[in-house]
């Protein structure tokens, strides 16, 4: 396969077989004129069927994709598989190694830098390749996030409120065979370059995920991570290793679809919260409060919301600044 990339790599992602390399970036550093930059891929192929493409450590301070793709790469066997697995466990690699959302290379969101450009920076070049050499050949793309160290989360598969609603259906019955507590359909507040906008504009079957955050990681994050996306394969039958079982409990499906569900704080300070994730609340109801560091003794200004809800995310550190989002507030939501 040729495309017009800087990036190159030894894998040959049409042959059966389990493989293991790296994407090589080009660079050229003040210590090495002539250097690459690697990223981890894996990919397991075993005769004709459809291709996965499963991501993890977009946001380098997100780790639960992260475990869960190193995991399934080492799991799984060829044997396991009917058609293709193509996994790259941190996309992100300098970002992941920094425990950083954005990449301390160039600075940039690789979840703000697609579809990339052939000469960019390293971020933008690796969202480049994505898009025109990788995403081409996925049926079905997934793409694992958590809050990472700005945001907590209840946990939830997501995906965008779609024009296109067979796609949308589609997106939603995949997101269910997770078995997280919610799928959550949401609206991009902090600009475009997504990398799961891009793919849904391509007709892919495109599934986000929040699954609690830095401060939530453990044993039930990593659960939902890893049996979520084994069982989603199942369903798709890419994944051989044992039948789909559809979750004994159904997720709720919910939506943030108003810029107002997202809060954001009206001041800096130290964010007091009043809810709890999960909690009830109503427009107009103050779900907290910010106390000044400078001036530490004079009142707090509340944080009143416009809409009302499930408290389905709060800041995941006291200390915020304006403007950062302290709250999402959700809704059920019906495709019908």
């Amino acid at each position: 396969m040729k495309i017009d990339s800087q990036i190159f790599t030894s894998i040959d992602y049409e042959k059966d077989g389990k493989q293991i390399g790296h994407l090589n970036v080009p660079q050229s550093l003040n210590t090495a004129g002539w250097a690459n930059y690697f990223i981890p891929i894996a990919v397991i192929k075993n005769g004709e069927g459809p291709t996965a493409l499963l991501s993890g450590g977009n946001h380098g301070d997100e780790y639960e994709g992260q475990v869960a793709l190193l995991n399934l790469v080492r799991d799984i066997q060829p044997e396991q598989v009917q058609g293709r697995l193509i996994i790259i466990p941190m996309l992100n690699r300098p970002a992941a190694l920094a425990g950083t959302r954005l990449s301390p290379v160039d600075g940039r969101n690789m979840n703000r830098a697609f579809p990339g450009e052939r000469n960019d920076t390293l971020t933008g070049l690796i969202a480049h390749y994505v898009s025109y050499a990788l995403l081409p050949m996925a049926d079905l793309v997934v793409d694992i996030h958590s809050g990472g160290r700005s945001l907590q989360f209840l946990a939830s598969v997501n995906m965008h409120n779609l024009a296109n609603k067979e796609q949308m259906k589609e997106m939603v019955r995949a997101a269910s065979a997770w078995g997280a507590p919610y799928v959550f359909i949401y609206e991009d507040v902090a600009g475009g370059g997504l990398y799961p906008s891009y793919a849904e504009s391509l007709g892919k079957t495109t599934l986000g995920t929040e699954l609690g955050s830095a401060n939530q990681f453990g044993t039930e994050m990593l659960h939902i991570a890893s049996h979520g996306i084994r069982n989603m394969l199942r369903m798709y039958n890419i994944l051989t290793d044992k039948p789909f079982e559809p979750p004994a409990k159904a997720s709720e499906v919910v939506a943030a679809l108003e810029q107002s569900d997202y809060v954001m704080a009206p001041v800096s300070g130290i964010f007091e919260p009043f809810f709890e994730l999960g909690d009830q609340v109503e427009s107009g109801q103050t779900i907290g409060q910010i106390f000044s560091t400078e001036l530490p003794f004079a009142e707090p200004t509340p944080v009143k919301i416009r809409t009302g809800g499930i408290l389905f995310s709060r800041a995941g550190f006291p200390l915020i600044h304006q403007g950062a989002c302290i709250a999402t507030i959700v809704r059920p939501f019906s495709l019908t």
